[in-house]
């Protein structure tokens, strides 16, 4: 099964930086490693009822971490900054 005929949207990415860039618009999402712009923009316009103007993509790589005297590794994971149109919003809450 490709990405466009699934759900390439994971979840609603929320943290500081992300709830200052939705001031200017833009909201943050956890996509599928293998989801592309048009496709993120689809799941976004069909899930939301928003237009998106543009989306940009930023592959977040996995860090080395130190637990308990183990190392260890988080994953990485692909995230999309969606932009609407003016005056579309998105309700996080």
């Amino acid at each position: 099964m490709t990405t466009t005929a699934k759900n390439s949207i994971k979840k609603l990415h929320i943290t500081e930086k992300a709830s200052l860039v939705s001031e200017k618009g833009a909201y943050v999402f956890q996509v599928e490693k293998d989801a592309t712009k048009s496709s993120i923009a689809k799941q976004v316009a069909l899930a939301y009822k928003v237009t998106p103007v543009k989306v940009n993509i930023v592959n977040s790589k996995p860090k080395k971490v130190l637990s308990r005297g183990k190392v260890g590794q988080t994953r990485g994971f692909k995230k999309a900054y969606v932009y609407l149109k003016k005056g579309d919003t998105i309700d996080i809450a």
